[in-house]
């Protein structure tokens, strides 16, 4: 079946975030006294707070200052690591070439919206992506597929005609939730290995990378869902 649509991921997919998230992450928990290794918190970047912060909190701990540390951690980024994201070398010209060929965009992404519009300037991409869809859009977060649920009503598409790209496994393990394959994409740090056990059907080093094997890539072969 021909796809219809592509459901991007931001952080780490499109821009170079993932250490950034995680130092600003690192350093939230330690304002709360929770000492914790930068490579723990990296391996978790790709969910949302809802879904990181009980992975290193208590019941007790995440019941008294879960939240406090999630609103913490959003100001203290946009403070401190923001400024610092770049857009990956040719992630608009990939965005560019997938509308090219007449497919729907979304972005589907566990950022806030503040930092989901920031990363569409940073982007240039407003005017590329039909849709957008945030951590403000849903109750759960990624590794849950609720994010991609509401970005193929959005849409008016389905797993059949879509496909996701993604860099962490929580992207590939959230779209195979709901039937949705995954493109995995290597420039957000995490093992090719986590990403095919995750799901994903098709492995990218980079934007570059897709971009150049568009044509034979799952977005633009027939057989992708077969």
């Amino acid at each position: 079946m021909t796809v219809k649509a592509v459901i991007f991921d931001i952080d780490g997919t499109l821009v170079d975030s993932v250490d950034l998230h995680a130092k600003a992450w690192q350093d939230a928990f330690a304002h709360f006294g929770v000492k914790l290794t930068f490579e723990a918190i990296r391996n978790q970047i790709g969910k949302g707070g809802d879904e990181l912060v009980p992975t290193f909190l208590n019941k007790k701990q995440n019941e008294k200052f879960g939240e406090e540390i999630q609103e913490w951690r959003g100001q203290h980024f946009k403070n401190t690591y923001m400024g610092s994201v770049r857009a990956f070398h040719d992630s608009h010209r990939l965005l560019e070439s997938v509308k090219k060929r007449g497919k729907l965009l979304a972005a589907g992404s566990s950022a806030k919206q503040d930092e989901l519009d920031y990363y569409m300037d940073l982007l240039r991409a407003k005017d590329l992506f039909d849709v957008t869809t945030s951590a403000d859009d849903v109750d759960r977060s990624k590794p849950n597929p609720d994010i991609f649920e509401v970005a193929l009503t959005k849409l008016n598409s389905t797993p059949n005609d879509t496909v996701v790209v993604g860099d962490s496994p929580y992207d590939a393990e959230a779209a195979q939730k709901i039937g949705l394959p995954t493109i995995g994409m290597l420039c957000g740090g995490f093992p090719e290995e986590w990403l095919r056990n995750a799901g994903a059907i098709k492995i990218y080093k980079s934007p570059t990378e897709l971009l150049e094997k568009i044509d034979g890539s799952p977005i633009c072969a027939k057989e992708a869902k077969n």
